[in-house]
């Protein structure tokens, strides 16, 4: 188990690729949990492996609403917009 702090961005470098799926759902999970809006991961870029990686999570994250590249990392990291935190009942 890795113990990540839940900021506004995340460093994905330090860890194994086979671990990316797991620390990237549990750190999407953490932000919306503390009220980030958005969150940004950086992958780096590579051969483009480990961003279609973050973008596979992202893209069936229930609590994601929108991601993109972010446009000043050339590919090597990933915007993510979280849904609101406000729920309807």
């Amino acid at each position: 188990m890795h113990r990540v702090p839940i900021e506004h961005e995340l460093d994905l470098h330090p860890f194994h690729p086979r671990d990316i799926p797991s620390v990237v759902d549990e750190y999407i999970t953490a932000a919306h949990e503390r009220g980030l809006s958005d969150v940004r991961l950086i992958h780096g870029r590579g051969t483009g492996v480990q961003r279609g990686i973050v973008q596979a999570v992202l893209e069936r994250h229930p609590l994601v609403a929108s991601f993109h590249d972010a446009p000043d990392a050339h590919l090597g990291a990933t915007v993510a917009v979280l849904t609101s935190s406000a729920r309807s009942t």
